[in-house]
């Protein structure tokens, strides 16, 4: 009968030393740290803006809740863009190419356009459908509910599909490559 090796464990029974995971811990702790920092300027320059429209003097927007949270939203976009790419997000960015910064950029966009509809959206159930039209149920169905669903939404979207540090010419390189399905059906010499 011979010995189990599940018996005794080894050093190297570890894939990744601990202090590598430590590291990449660290690194994703700071990445959301930062995340949230920019969020939050972000956060307060919507719902400032939100008020204001809605609420402030003159009441610009008084009557129309779903314009001012658009407007609102855009101009917090403009915000999070800068603090994400240059702050947040700066080490996986694309290079600095008009086409890669284009496309990060289209990227971006496109992602605040869903968080946007996630925040909007709930604002409508809350306001049209629900009947909920006071001050404090515009603002936690917008700024609470519709923030904290969009926020996951838009860091995963960030992290795994807007700042993935992927150029125009990595994206050419891999086409370039055969599939494997192709090389497997390729004749061989």
């Amino acid at each position: 009968m011979t010995p189990s090796r599940s018996a005794a464990p080894t050093q190297s029974s570890r894939a990744v030393p601990i202090w590598r995971d430590r590291a990449r811990m660290w690194s994703w702790f700071t990445e959301m740290m930062r995340f949230g920092a920019v969020g939050l300027l972000a956060f307060v320059v919507d719902t400032g803006l939100f008020n204001l429209l809605r609420f402030g003097p003159g009441e610009l927007l008084g009557h129309k809740p779903l314009t001012a949270k658009v407007i609102s939203v855009a101009v917090a976009v403009v915000v999070a863009w800068l603090g994400n790419r240059y702050w947040t997000f700066a080490a996986k960015r694309s290079r600095e190419t008009a086409a890669a910064r284009s496309r990060e950029l289209m990227q971006f966009a496109l992602v605040n356009v869903v968080g946007m509809a996630i925040g909007v959206g709930c604002l409508a159930v809350s306001h049209y459908l629900l009947g909920f039209t006071s001050p404090l149920a515009d603002n936690i169905s917008a700024n609470g509910v519709g923030l904290v669903l969009g926020t996951i939404f838009r860091y995963l979207a960030y992290r795994y599909w807007v700042f993935t540090n992927v150029t125009d010419e990595d994206a050419s390189a891999d086409a370039d490559l055969p599939s494997p399905e192709s090389s497997a059906a390729a004749p061989r010499a």
